[in-house]
């Protein structure tokens, strides 16, 4: 009996000791928390990715000046896709198999993400809040896969019904990028003019890169458009309302989200007042009115000697989410952990106005609902409040 008794003790401490040297989740250290994140730091987007990047940096340091999480510091490691999918293939695997993150945040690009996301599942990586507004970033549904940004094809299923209530438009017609991106916004407005009876009367597309819109528009003036909506991005939503103004024509010019940045109104100058584009959070003017968000933008000119951006509000409220979360898994944090307060998690709107955000275990969109904006006097304006499906088909 004593024997049995000696022996069952020894399976008991042998079992605790098992369980205590059970390695820690890659990624997590007694003192730090480390983070990945793929962007454009030297290709097209560039831009947008360099801004992407202060903005989480800005935040990992204001959160760790503030001891952390739980008392873990936070380090990220940012690598450059060049907006090359192979490329981010090469970056995600350095990041998961070699750094050992914790978890992907917010990665820019479709093509990007697609390509990198399967690297990071096989090691149970999540991929939170990515820089894109592509469905597949929370569809099909996956239980790694979280994303904060309001689709193309919502913004614009939303959007067109009412701004042509408002304006009273009587023919819609559409310009697009020939690709997923120009289709989804493309979609997204055959949807919502079906909710009011209506369809695009003309639809005229053109090929990623081109710089020319003379023939686009110029039959989009001929088929009497009052109103356009723009599956385009920056140089492409610039070239084609300026060659529109050139010709006289100024019909009412709607774009989506990839077109609601500073350097529309920065490079195309006076022309481009007029355009309205769907927005899902304020872009940081230094000078705004709001004075929380005005104290952050001069804080972050300062800390990095450059204007933030929208996309600078993209890294800092997805470091800033993701440490809410963290947190409240507590110093037990873990992949699972963390998707359970995920599945519970409501996010308020913050100083740039976003929309409030729920996430549960099957709903991985934090929300569809998204805004219209308008340049204004060389600045973006917001002129609606926020606005999901429901609203849109009432």
């Amino acid at each position: 009996m004593q024997l049995k008794t000696a022996l069952s003790l020894a399976t008991l401490a042998l079992s605790a000791a098992v369980a205590s040297a059970a390695p820690a989740p890659q990624g997590i250290s007694k003192d730090e928390i480390l983070l990945g994140s793929i962007q454009d730091l030297s290709g097209p987007i560039a831009g947008f990715g360099k801004q992407a990047r202060l903005g989480m940096l800005l935040a990992v340091d204001e959160i760790n000046e503030q001891g952390g999480i739980n008392g873990r510091k936070l380090k990220i490691i940012v690598e450059d896709s060049a907006y090359d999918p192979k490329k981010a293939v090469l970056a995600a695997q350095k990041l998961v198999n070699q750094d050992k993150i914790f978890m992907m945040v917010g990665h820019i690009g479709t093509a990007q993400n697609m390509a990198a996301m399967p690297v990071q599942f096989e090691k149970n990586v999540i991929n939170f809040f990515p820089i894109t507004a592509a469905r597949e970033m929370y569809e099909p549904f996956h239980k790694l896969k979280y994303s904060f940004a309001a689709t193309y094809f919502d913004q614009m299923r939303n959007a067109v019904p009412k701004l042509v209530k408002e304006k009273g438009a009587k023919k819609v017609c559409t310009m697009y990028q020939d690709d997923d991106f120009g289709l989804e916004v493309l979609r997204g407005g055959e949807a919502g003019l079906k909710t009011v009876n209506m369809e695009f009367a003309e639809k005229t597309s053109y090929k990623r890169g081109a710089t020319d819109f003379s023939s686009q528009i110029s039959k989009l003036q001929a088929s009497n458009c009052d109103m356009i909506v723009l599956g385009t991005i920056i140089r492409e939503t610039i070239g084609a309302i300026g060659t529109a103004r050139k010709l006289g024509y100024n019909p009412i010019f709607l774009g989506s989200s990839a077109a609601y940045t500073d350097l529309i109104h920065k490079l195309g100058g006076k022309a481009m007042d007029g355009l309205y584009a769907t927005m899902t959070v304020q872009n940081p003017y230094t000078d705004e009115q709001s004075q929380p968000i005005r104290f952050w933008a001069n804080k972050y000119k300062t800390k990095f000697n450059e204007d933030p951006t929208v996309f600078s509000v993209y890294g800092y409220t997805i470091i800033n989410t993701f440490a809410n979360a963290a947190g409240k898994a507590g110093k037990g944090l873990s992949t699972e952990s963390f998707i359970k307060v995920m599945d519970t998690l409501s996010v308020p709107p913050d100083m740039f106005g976003g929309a409030p955000a729920t996430f549960t275990a099957t709903k991985r969109l934090g929300s569809d609902a998204s805004r219209i904006s308008q340049i204004q006097e060389g600045k973006w304006k917001a002129v609606s409040e926020y606005f999901s499906s429901p609203a849109a088909a009432k």
